[in-house]
């Protein structure tokens, strides 16, 4: 996949090419289902496929204190656009200019003009243009008058529900992990570089990494405890993560994310880790007495080893 990143110049310098547009936050099964009929269709057609995203979240842009959830950041998205088998992935950036832009504009001065899109598929439930203000007729139209076809897509349904990237925050908000990662095509991560933490771990005989996320907009999953991969160094190892605000310890309600690695003694701080996550264990609780919490977390390792090799 080529990436072309329209910061740095007015047009792709790209052929004519069949195109989707979208933030495409997760680049979930529903993204991938919609990126298929794009390469079919560009297949067809003997024209390189391309999918056009937003480096930020439009809202973002047009008010500044918005604090969008995310899937994932922006790299992430672009790793995962890649494995899709898409032939371009174009950037472009989203500012108070293009938002002013009505759809038949937005299709005239910059896809036809700026990109060279020849065939555009609109995903089932997408709008675009100011304020939204007209529907897939419109567009077609619009098309029409430069020579695009512009093509619905057909849509995704998992258990009788639309994909979108809000239903699988819910399920990760909700704790269910399993769901989520079905959803997405392959396993929720969090990436972050490890900071000190209040090493109480280590006095208890579960030394944690405490976790500060690279994306500061990234969804945390629900608070408790999970089976993980730890990615560092490059290497793999089976751990187990909390999420959560330490209740039993009274330290506050600032949320911490600590990670447990198995079989792994040495110095991680400041090092960069990625956490996948596996499955969820168990809600985050408080406990009455340290001995209980220890007790717990005996348990706890024990689940995640059971989970990880299963």
């Amino acid at each position: 996949m080529e990436i072309v990143d329209l910061s740095f110049r007015n047009e792709t310098g790209l052929p004519e090419v069949v195109a989707t547009l979208g933030f495409f936050d997760g680049v979930h099964i529903g993204h991938r289902h919609l990126i298929d009929q794009v390469k079919a269709e560009a297949s067809r057609l003997g024209l390189p496929s391309a999918v056009i995203t937003f480096p930020v979240h439009p809202r973002k842009v047009l008010q500044a204190d918005y604090q969008p959830k995310l899937l994932c950041g922006y790299e992430e998205k672009l790793e995962q656009l890649a494995t899709t088998g898409i032939d371009y992935c174009i950037s472009l950036p989203f500012t108070t200019e293009l938002s002013k832009l009505d759809a038949e504009d937005f299709i005239v001065k910059v896809l036809h003009e700026k990109i060279h899109v020849k065939t555009l598929l609109i995903g089932y439930d997408h709008r675009f243009g100011r304020n939204r203000e007209d529907g897939f007729d419109q567009y077609v139209e619009h098309g029409k008058k430069v020579g695009m076809n512009i093509i619905q897509a057909t849509e995704m349904r998992v258990d009788e529900e639309d994909v979108s990237s809000s239903r699988i925050r819910r399920l990760l908000m909700a704790g269910e992990i399993l769901k989520a990662n079905e959803l997405l095509t392959y396993n929720y991560t969090l990436s972050g570089k490890i900071v000190e933490g209040y090493q109480v771990g280590r006095t208890i005989g579960f030394p944690t990494a405490n976790v500060k996320a690279w994306e500061k907009y990234k969804v945390v999953p629900l608070l408790g405890v999970y089976a993980v991969l730890v990615h560092f160094q490059e290497k793999t190892h089976q751990g187990m993560l909390y999420i959560g605000t330490r209740p039993t310890l009274q330290n506050g309600m600032e949320i911490s994310v600590e990670v447990n690695i198995f079989d792994f003694d040495g110095d991680l701080y400041n090092e960069s880790l990625t956490v996948e996550f596996i499955d969820f264990i168990r809600g985050d609780e408080k406990f009455d007495t340290m001995q209980q919490l220890i007790d717990q977390i005996h348990q706890d390792r024990e689940n995640v080893i059971k989970r990880l090799n299963n």
